[in-house]
């Protein structure tokens, strides 16, 4: 098996799923712009796919990308997608969170780790050199006491009250380390909250920084969380493949910011104040849940 730094030969073919969000975009315009490599994307039929369709139109690159379309849970376009690839990047994840109905937990349980299970086994048929599976912060360990760094060997806490998305990106990891015992080269890099470019859906924070920017963002709440770059989650993929080690993952943060911070961002991007209320912690909870309840039935 050649070593990770020589996937990245001239003839070496990528695949990347989730190509059409937040950081599959990204991610694949880094790559375009590396110009070493074949590229080609697996996308879904009847998805969202602006992300793509707008490189290819305006990239001279873009139009050499080898589109394949398939849903992750059908195995033999999963499959058909991997044939003659030597590297992948599985970025495609169904987000969610709200807790939802038993539907909407068989839907992304479908995706993300059913999904991730076909990715895996098709890399293990096709002769994949090596596999990145993008993992989540929401699958991290977390210590007791708020100040202290999460380490990637920090264990989980089965007994934490927790969405269905966390609950299965943490399976989507043990779906990796299954895959690491049966032989395969797989890496896990592991996402905090992205900001940054590309973002056509929108994701999670570009919706927050749209409605920022249109005044539609009535309130929010003190706290704090672990952002990355949009720039430095690509760079922590492309880094994961070339110099991860198998069976391992990594957390790849720009910083630890507060929501004042952020809000001091996003007034910077958008020319708008920030809202004047600032509700307490307590009260946010309870409208969150509330709200999970409703969007669940």
């Amino acid at each position: 098996m050649p070593k990770p730094e020589q996937l990245y030969g001239p003839s070496s073919s990528i695949l990347i799923t989730g190509a059409s969000g937040h950081l599959g975009a990204n991610l694949l315009r880094r790559l375009i712009a590396d110009g070493k490599n074949p590229l080609r994307v697996l996308l879904r039929e009847g998805s969202n796919n602006e992300a793509v369709e707008v490189l290819r139109r305006e990239h001279p690159a873009g139009r050499e990308l080898e589109l394949v379309y398939g849903d992750l849970r059908d195995y033999p376009k999963v499959r058909a997608a991997t044939r003659d690839v030597e590297a992948i990047y599985h970025c495609a994840a169904n987000v969610s969170t709200i807790e939802g109905n038993a539907a909407h937990k068989r839907e992304i349980f479908g995706c993300n780790v059913l999904g991730t299970r076909n990715i895996l086994r098709a890399a293990g048929e096709s002769g994949v050199e090596r596999t990145v599976v993008t993992g989540s912060f929401s699958a991290v360990g977390r210590h007791d006491e708020a100040h202290r760094p999460a380490p990637e060997t920090l264990p989980i806490y089965p007994f934490e009250p927790k969405l269905p998305y966390a609950r299965t990106k943490e399976m989507v990891e043990h779906e990796c380390l299954k895959a690491v015992a049966e032989g395969l080269d797989v890496v896990v890099a592991t996402s905090c909250a992205i900001l940054g470019p590309a973002d056509y859906k929108p994701s999670r924070m570009g919706r927050t920084l749209l409605d920022f920017g249109w005044g539609k963002l009535p309130a929010y709440i003190p706290g704090g969380f672990e952002f990355v770059a949009a720039r430095d989650i690509c760079e922590g993929h492309v880094l994961a493949m070339r110099r991860g080690r198998s069976g391992q993952k990594y957390t790849i943060s720009t910083q630890f910011m507060t929501v004042d911070d952020l809000l001091g961002l996003f007034e910077r991007v958008t020319g708008q104040p920030r809202p004047a209320l600032r509700l307490p912690p307590t009260v946010m909870a309870g409208i969150a849940e509330v709200s999970s309840f409703v969007l669940s039935n």
